[in-house]
């Protein structure tokens, strides 16, 4: 679990909540950004992983200072600024190189931690099942190893030599950085192989599902965006929900039935802006299933302003390009329309004419939604013009079951089918298609 100096990030004398108390961590953050000085997502980071905010500076520049990401005039202001506001931890809006974070630490003279770091701490508290706490061990120690050379450079020195700067100089620091480095390589290639046994038994769980026809639909989004929310609404699930981003990190499917037809929903992990390459690459595995997935929800809260909603569909657009599925049926899902009035109502509906408003606190359109999902299988359909032999009866089988109506003419090399059934399924049948065309 990432660690400051302190210890971890949002301890707090005594367990006092933050507001109420003082706070062991209180975090001064600060950003280079090239224009604006909304910090509000680092702020609500921070909350949820219980540390304190009491200020922030931000430098407007094109990009940060390759040594110490702000100017030193700044980094000046930031030191007064920060002791002024009691701060005991400096918080960044970036990930930082490790040269970065030991320069800002020997210039501001308290420990500094970068927005991956807190991330991951979130993501440390937030994990619950196996597979979730491998994948943040996972993306810890591959954040952790850049870094590991500057936890040692005080024994570095002890071992070190002017008169003798060849053989000999090499003190126990060094050492200790080759054996830290040693064992957390070896970690990584473990936690890698546990990774793959579980997405091993996932695939096969999903091999299974895919036998059984069921249409698959992903709930993707904006961290807190209410997925969950809506997954319980929808199938009656009890997920559990809370207001704090990152709730939700292990995938949950449950069973949606749509006028008697089941589908498959599934929860997914929320994005978010500058979602660390870590986490993107280490919860590969759960964001699989928005690869497979036959529709994707985009759910979105629908109460935030035009721009900061802006952002965050541009986010999820952006990992969902990352993980490969970019190119997956989508569906825009404008949550939480109970907390907005008329007149943000109508401009959703200028902004977003294909978006499904929506309130699953309330159950406010999700009848609506319901008829719109069914809309977009319809439309997703393929038809298939087939010649299956007699001896393929499992295969005839198999697709009453997934298409219900088909048209069946018996011929005397074998059955001809008319149908039309999922895109998958028809790649599927592909090779008994008449004339080497699925339709």
């Amino acid at each position: 679990m990432q660690q400051s100096r302190n210890g971890r990030i949002g301890e707090r004398h005594g367990g006092d909540e933050v507001g109420q108390g003082r706070a062991k961590q209180r975090a001064f953050c600060i950003a280079a950004l090239e224009d604006g000085d909304d910090l509000s997502e680092l702020r609500e980071l921070l909350r949820t992983a219980g540390v304190a905010v009491v200020g922030q500076i931000v430098q407007h520049r094109e990009k940060p200072h390759p040594n110490t990401y702000l100017g030193p005039g700044k980094l000046l202001e930031v030191k007064e600024a920060a002791k002024r506001a009691d701060a005991n931890v400096i918080a960044c809006d970036d990930e930082l190189s490790p040269r970065q974070e030991r320069n800002l630490e020997s210039e501001l003279g308290m420990p500094v931690v970068d927005r991956t770091s807190v991330i991951l701490d979130i993501f440390a508290g937030h994990a619950h099942s196996a597979e979730g706490k491998l994948q943040v061990e996972l993306a810890q120690l591959e954040y952790n190893m850049a870094r590991m050379r500057g936890l040692w450079t005080h024994l570095e020195r002890l071992g070190a030599s002017a008169a003798q700067p060849g053989i000999g100089a090499r003190g126990p620091g060094e050492s200790q950085i080759e054996t830290d480095r040693r064992l957390a390589r070896n970690r990584i290639t473990a936690l890698r192989r546990k990774l793959r046994g579980v997405s091993s038994s996932r695939a096969t769980m999903r091999a299974e599902r895919e036998r059984a026809h069921l249409p698959q639909i992903a709930l993707a989004g904006y961290t807190n965006a209410g997925k969950s929310t809506l997954l319980n609404r929808l199938t009656g699930a009890e997920v559990g929900v809370r207001d704090r981003l990152f709730h939700t990190l292990d995938p949950t499917t449950r069973e949606l039935r749509l006028n008697g037809r089941p589908y498959l929903l599934t929860d997914t992990v929320g994005f978010i802006r500058k979602l660390p390459h870590q986490v993107v690459d280490a919860f590969g595995a759960t964001l699989h299933e928005t690869r497979e997935a036959d529709l994707i929800l985009h759910v979105v809260d629908a109460s935030a302003p035009e721009e900061e909603m802006a952002e965050m569909l541009r986010a999820v657009d952006e990992t969902l390009e990352a993980v490969g599925a970019g190119d997956r049926p989508r569906l825009l899902v404008l949550n939480k329309g109970d907390a907005i009035d008329a007149e943000r109502r109508l401009e959703l509906l200028f902004a977003h004419p294909d978006g499904m408003l929506v309130s699953a606190a309330t159950g406010e359109g999700l009848e609506d939604l319901g008829e719109r999902i069914e809309e977009e299988f319809r439309r997703s359909l393929r038809a298939i013009d087939l010649l299956l032999p007699y001896a393929e009866g499992a295969r005839l089988a198999e697709l009453h079951d997934a298409a219900g109506d088909l048209e069946r003419t018996d011929t005397p090399e074998g059955v001809r089918v008319r149908a039309r059934v999922p895109a998958t399924l028809a790649e599927r049948f592909a090779r008994f298609s008449v004339n080497g065309t699925p339709a």
